[in-house]
């Protein structure tokens, strides 16, 4: 696994071998953050990146110039691997949250312009992770939700949906809250 792009592109990140996550593949990260860099200036944004595995999306978001991303993990030995990967890179804004990311996402308070959830595929109540967040105060103003999932779920008449990519088995559903002002 490696950065893909920004000041620690290239770096490799090396998760020990008993890992039980299934990281987002370098084709697919390079294709769906090239989609973001076309709509977001990375720079200054503030990203939720729920069920973080590896940290690799979080790490992403962070070389490339998000000045927050809060990484939430219940797993230990995987929160465990973020917090020490982010602290050997120096990654400055970098949050490695430890609790389940339905209780997160119950308690939360924040703002993000980017929510990024990559829930293991066979995940129980994964389904309703749209609503769930577009329904809330969790996304800023035209802010995007980003949920990895596999083919067997079609979003696509979601109020909120914005598009489908495909990458192999990675299947990328990006939804937009749009408010009315």
């Amino acid at each position: 696994m490696r950065i893909i792009s920004g000041s620690l592109k290239g770096r490799h990140i090396n998760p020990p071998k008993n890992f039980r996550a299934r990281p987002t593949t370098d084709f697919a990260k390079e294709s769906i953050f090239n989609i973001i860099a076309n709509h977001f200036d990375f720079e200054g944004l503030r990203v939720l990146d729920l069920f973080s595995g590896t940290g690799s999306i979080s790490y992403e978001f962070i070389s490339r110039g998000a000045s927050l991303v809060d990484s939430v993990e219940k797993d230990y030995h995987h929160w465990l691997f973020i917090r020490n990967t982010a602290k050997l890179l120096n990654l400055q804004g970098l949050n490695s949250i430890r609790v389940d990311a339905f209780t997160y996402l119950n308690a939360c308070a924040n703002e993000y312009d980017i929510v990024f959830a990559d829930p293991p595929y066979d995940l129980q109540g994964i389904g309703a992770l749209p609503e769930l967040i577009l329904t809330k105060n969790l996304l800023t103003d035209r802010g995007w939700f980003i949920f990895e999932h596999s083919d067997k779920y079609d979003f696509t008449h979601n109020h909120y949906f914005l598009e489908r990519r495909v990458y192999g088995s990675v299947n990328f559903s990006i939804f937009q809250k749009k408010f009315l002002r």
